[in-house]
């Protein structure tokens, strides 16, 4: 079916009260621009939805490419807006028939205009009774094979035959800036996806072991990772910044065992002074509780002593299993195992501690001019545009890559 036209349906922003309209604006603006490609796109607010309307009529294979990926949409159909008017209504039902038979079918009919003569059980009778003449289908309520759908709006009714899942959530900018240290492995753009899915603007900041190591490939499939996230509401840039020589410098001072815990704290001190700068009130990682040695409370807790704002981990809870599953549905997973090492790979330690004490790595940590390693990072650290053009690399993966 092609149309002009879809009715897009929220869920969690209904309960927003009083902020409402905020939220709805933000949504509509989503909208607009996740289609803005296609032709400028008119967005009307109904009560409890959106009417989307295009300059022109496209599949709805198109209408559920652009529109299951903007948070914030509970679900959405391809629709025809018509009068409030039941024969009319009846008529667009009837020309709509499926053209080959169907074992059952059923009209829904709900009536947000409560002005409007006819109950939403009686809407259904009459138009099921039309096409059980015109067809000899049977109704069935439960499982049916083929439903039609009418909306009684305020100002208009909409009919529509097939309803898609929206992903959730939030409007991404409803919720605030976070920046997101984005690894290239299979956890960190899942983190970077929830947060998008509470209404966040997420910065993507992507350390790599430049200028020794498989930088380059690191890079690459960041960069890659960020236009692959770019519908769900990535931005088209990432910070990229290059930490070789400060590790190098903490291999030199601290004890094999706490060096990755150091690394990390590096990198928490660099990644909160770029998100503060883009106007971020807090950090985000893919730790998932217990699943390396870095993921223990313990070492968590002393990586979290190195920052001075909130570090939020929406993976916390999920096992490596959950969050494959994730990568592969917002397809990132491929990605994620290309060949390229991560920074925590470069001059990673035999051995790594895994309960470290807070007292202990400050001490530790003294021994190294940690402030003069950050200033370092940041001064090599770049804002790097990505677009629709940037090349996804094609490598045959070689192992997976979890952090």
């Amino acid at each position: 079916m092609e149309s002009r036209y879809a009715v897009v349906h929220y869920a969690e922003i209904g309960l927003k009260g009083h902020n409402r309209g905020f939220f709805e604006r933000m949504l509509a603006r989503r909208i607009e621009e996740r289609l803005q490609d296609i032709g400028p796109a008119f967005v009307e607010r109904l009560p409890g939805r959106f009417l989307v309307r295009l300059p022109r009529p496209v599949p709805e294979a198109i209408w559920v490419e652009r529109l299951r990926t903007v948070f914030g949409i509970a679900y959405f159909a391809p629709a025809i807006p018509a009068p409030k008017d039941l024969t009319t209504l009846t008529e667009i039902v009837l020309r709509h028939l499926p053209s080959e038979p169907v074992p059952s079918f059923c009209i829904r009919a709900s009536r947000a205009d409560k002005s409007f003569p006819l109950t939403s059980q009686e809407i259904e009778r009459h138009i099921g009774a039309a096409v059980q003449r015109q067809t000899g289908w049977r109704v069935d309520l439960s499982e049916p094979a083929w439903v039609a759908y009418i909306e009684i709006a305020t100002n208009t009714a909409l009919v529509y035959f097939a309803r898609h899942r929206g992903p959730g959530g939030l409007p991404v900018g409803v919720s605030g800036r976070v920046g997101l240290l984005l690894s290239g492995g299979i956890d960190s753009p899942v983190a970077g996806y929830f947060m998008l899915k509470r209404g966040c603007e997420v910065i993507p900041i992507h350390f790599h072991s430049g200028p020794f190591g498989d930088w380059a490939a690191s890079e690459a499939r960041a960069m890659a990772i960020v236009r692959q996230m770019r519908p769900y509401g990535m931005p088209p840039w990432l910070y990229v910044v290059p930490i070789g020589e400060p590790q190098r410098a903490i291999v030199l001072a601290a004890p094999a065992p706490y060096r990755l815990i150091l690394y990390r704290r590096l990198m928490v001190r660099v990644a909160e002074a770029l998100t503060r700068q883009e106007g971020g009130l807090a950090l985000v990682t893919g730790d998932s509780l217990g699943q390396v040695a870095s993921q223990t409370l313990e070492s968590l807790t002393a990586i979290e002593d190195a920052a001075t704002m909130p570090i939020l981990r929406p993976l916390i809870g999920l096992d490596k299993v959950e969050i494959i599953d994730r990568a592969r549905a917002i397809g990132t997973y491929e990605l994620s195992i290309l060949p390229g090492e991560d920074c925590c790979q470069f001059l990673m330690p035999p051995r790594v501690i895994t309960r470290p004490s807070v007292e202990t790595v400050r001490e530790i940590e003294s021994r190294v001019r940690m402030e003069e390693l950050v200033q370092q990072a940041l001064a090599q650290a770049m804002r790097v545009p990505v677009s629709d053009s940037t090349p996804i690399p094609v490598m045959h993966p070689e192992r997976p890559s979890s952090a």
